[in-house]
């Protein structure tokens, strides 16, 4: 399992002998992110249209128009701000919405912009209204509006901003008002769920940067449990490899399968609370329907935690649906339980 292993890798296996940098782990989540656009996988389509706006942007001499990306976490929408400021040769600056509370705090981030620069905002849709009404005028126009003084002896000055690109990323687009969603000129992109074998295309170049063995197979099982997303791909493999190093053992299907059942992660990626969650509305609940009210007080969990962290996996597997009297199990659900589907609900079905 070490990097200077020279043990010669399984047919199909990946496998690398060469060190990795000279730098430390300390940041391993930025080492296994794509630094060139050939090294992104998936998201086809937003990448050939951020190709040409890119490229017509450089040809116009202009930095690019202001982009919005929307999604669940950890798909890469931070990723993509990182490419496109290495595309258009810029620097980078990084806040997130929290962390701008006033707005002498955005003032002070945009008047220290270059010609040119990147910003990128994570979370912007927990920027507070008042900094919204700021930001505005800033990407419509270019301009920095900023009132001195309070009452009728108030005065507004305007401070001419440099050319900059704003890049927002957000897992909650209908928190955003729709001004300013309406000022992200440069398009509005939705990034999807991933398929598996885009996911394991993704373990396979994370296992060639930390530098052990992987086969297929292994491959293939934590792509099944990766919950679409490669930021948890790139955890699963990550707990894959502490196991199977501490077990002086290259990653098989068999490493991978004891690592994922020590975490208390079935074959397809559900842990112990979702499988817990499952449960509760067959046994407590008798498959439902279950407001969700009761359902997080059933399980001594926050409302939020069901809906943000459970909920759209389970969606997206067709274990769960959500009516409007409550979460009702399906079918498919009672199977993976090892359950029978109740008699009552195969009528309604009928």
């Amino acid at each position: 399992m070490s990097r200077n292993n020279t043990k010669k890798p399984k047919p199909g296996s990946v496998h690398i002998d060469d060190d990795i940098s000279n730098g430390d782990f300390d940041f391993l989540d930025q080492t296994l992110r794509p630094s060139k656009w050939d090294e992104y996988i998936g998201q086809e389509n937003i990448k050939q249209n951020l190709k040409i706006l890119l490229s017509a942007a450089k040809e116009r001499n202009h930095p690019p128009e202001h982009l919005l990306f929307y999604g669940p976490p950890g798909l890469g929408k931070t990723t993509l701000a990182h490419l496109i400021a290495k595309e258009t040769a810029s620097q980078m600056r990084n806040t997130s919405g929290p962390a701008i509370e006033k707005v002498g705090d955005l003032a002070s981030i945009l008047t220290n912009l270059s010609p040119g620069d990147i910003l990128f905002i994570d979370e912007i849709h927990r920027l507070n209204k008042t900094i919204e009404e700021v930001l505005y005028p800033a990407m419509e126009s270019g301009s920095l509006d900023i009132i001195l003084g309070k009452g009728p002896s108030a005065r507004t000055i305007q401070l001419e901003l440099p050319p900059f690109t704003l890049i927002g990323a957000t897992t909650k687009l209908a928190m955003l008002s729709s001004p300013l969603r309406s000022r992200f000129s440069g398009g509005v992109f939705r990034l999807e769920f991933y398929n598996e074998e885009e996911i394991v295309k993704i373990i396979k170049r994370s296992a060639k940067i930390l530098g052990v063995s992987l086969d297929d197979t292994a491959a293939s099982s934590i792509a099944k449990r990766s919950r679409f997303t490669p930021r948890t791909a790139n955890y699963l493999l990550k707990r894959a490899r502490d196991y199977a190093q501490v077990q002086k053992k290259d990653i098989d299907e068999r490493m991978a399968s004891e690592a994922f059942e020590l975490l208390g992660i079935d074959y397809i990626g559900l842990n112990a609370s979702d499988i817990k969650l499952l449960q509760t509305i067959a046994s407590k609940f008798k498959g439902g329907p279950v407001g969700l009210n009761t359902l997080a007080a059933s399980l001594a969990e926050e409302e939020n935690t069901i809906e943000e962290f459970h909920e759209p996996y389970l969606l997206q597997l067709g274990f769960l649906e959500r009516t409007p009297r409550g979460r009702t199990l399906t079918e498919r659900a009672y199977k993976h339980l090892g359950l029978d589907f109740p008699e009552d609900k195969q009528k309604k079905l009928l």
